[in-house]
């Protein structure tokens, strides 16, 4: 096994990657945790699953986050479990590029961020980690006004102030990075358990009809046809499939000590791979549940206008007869944006120090991208109020899918070059599926795109 602190060879055990550039410095992806855990050496399969369990939950908080909340809600809402379908469409297609992330940092050493900065030229990787950038500020902003939000209903904190209050959470961030990268792991998962027994319970309380449900995960022409319906799915992919957390997957799976020989990185390609399947199909209940929630509790009453996550709140103890639903909902909306705080702070470290090769102390880079999500979230709460917030959460997300060609087609290109991946580039099959969701993807934000102009 690989010395911990010792950085991984890309290409070791199979063909030579491309040609290291020349600003490359052979620096590990999040140094300070780079190989941190170790992984028994011969234990049995549960042993070592466990081992490798971890990253995958930190991606999955991406997936179940506030601005998920406000396009469940609005889909929900307006159009009951048809939107079942495309929140099923967007898990599949991030288990898929989720395990080519994990796969491209196992392999090669670098993340994407490091890839793209190898492989492209200055001016092209300072254009992608713009965009991406403005990926991570696009959550960002969610989080802060759905823990505003959820602040507010649960002690009743003005909006402003409870948005100017989340520049505080890097403390959190300090503490939990200090002690250690299994720590900040089990703090994730503790809220993501939370949040999954908030929603079992919400379900139990609204009975939906499973008949009903089942249908809604078959996918209708209506989502492409019905201009509302379409603005709506495109934020739930951009909500779902984050551009942000192929670089943190990509970067994370390397705290992992394990072996680097060709049969070491296939072991932990597997493994990695299933931990985040496994973590995905939990945030797939959870932007579920919210969906059928609203249908359940909202649209199948008539109520077809609850698209803010405030009205939702007011609205489920009375419409479920049971004065606990609407607390489980604040509470689990709280968590949502306290786990999504942590995989956020991570992501920005990584894009910035890949991208630029620049390090900046961690309450620093918190700090930065949290005043960039609080000054527009503070002046809409202010002149739009409440109705402004959660347009703005809508909009945040498909801000988000419009920046999602922009990492999955480099992810796509760099996992089936064998130049680059040798043995472990992905094969005809997989290679047909990824780029026909990269076609997906585009074609469904130009659509979006063209349809705002009014062309189409």
């Amino acid at each position: 096994m690989q010395d911990d602190h010792q950085p991984m060879t890309p290409g070791a055990g199979h063909a030579p990657a491309d040609p290291p550039a020349p600003d490359r410095q052979r620096t590990p992806s999040l140094p300070e945790s780079f190989r941190s855990i170790s992984v028994p050496g011969g234990a049995r399969f549960w042993r070592k699953l466990a081992a490798f369990s971890g990253p995958g939950y930190l991606v999955a908080v991406g997936y179940m986050d506030p601005g998920n909340w406000a396009t469940d809600l609005a889909g929900g809402s307006q159009f009951g479990y048809t939107l079942l379908s495309v929140i099923l469409l967007s898990n599949v297609m991030a288990i898929l590029l989720q395990s080519l992330a994990a796969k491209l940092g196992i392999v090669t050493g670098r993340d994407l961020a490091q890839a793209c900065r190898d492989s492209y030229s200055r001016p092209v990787g300072i254009l992608l980690w713009i965009l991406c950038e403005l990926a991570i500020v696009a959550c960002d902003l969610a989080e802060v006004i759905g823990t505003a939000i959820a602040l507010q209903l649960l002690f009743g904190l003005p909006l402003v102030w409870g948005i100017c209050l989340t520049a505080f959470d890097v403390l959190l961030i300090l503490l939990l990075q200090q002690r250690g990268f299994r720590m900040l792991e089990a703090f994730i998962i503790t809220l993501l358990v939370v949040i999954a027994g908030c929603f079992i319970i919400e379900l139990a309380l609204s009975r939906p009809e499973l008949s009903a449900v089942l249908a809604g995960f078959i996918p209708s022409t209506q989502v492409v046809t019905n201009p509302a319906m379409l603005y709506i799915a495109i934020g739930i992919i951009g909500a779902t499939v984050m551009p942000h957390n192929l670089y943190l997957h990509s970067s994370i799976v390397q705290t992992r000590a394990f072996d680097t020989d060709a049969r070491g990185k296939r072991e932990a390609v597997r493994f990695a791979t299933i931990d985040s399947t496994i973590a995905l199909m939990l945030a797939l209940f959870i932007n579920a549940a919210i969906l059928i929630l609203a249908a359940s509790a909202f649209h199948v009453g008539g109520r077809t206008d609850v698209a803010e996550i405030q009205d939702a709140y007011q609205l489920l103890a009375p419409t479920l007869g049971a004065a606990a639903a609407s607390t489980l909902f604040a509470v689990a909306l709280l968590a949502s944006g306290q786990n999504s705080t942590v995989t956020a702070t991570l992501a920005g470290q990584i894009v910035m120090e890949g991208f630029l090769h620049v390090r900046l102390r961690p309450w620093v880079r918190r700090l930065i991208t949290r005043m960039l999500a609080i000054v527009p979230a503070v002046g809409v709460a202010v002149v739009y109020g409440e109705q402004g917030t959660a347009r703005l959460l809508v909009l945040s997300q498909v801000v988000l899918s419009m920046q999602l060609p922009f990492a999955v087609i480099p992810l796509v290109s760099f996992t089936g070059n064998r130049a680059r991946m040798g043995e472990f580039a992905n094969p005809l099959w997989l290679k047909i599926a990824a780029w026909t969701i990269a076609a997906i993807i585009v074609g469904l934000n130009v659509k979006l795109l063209l349809g705002v102009a009014g062309i189409w």
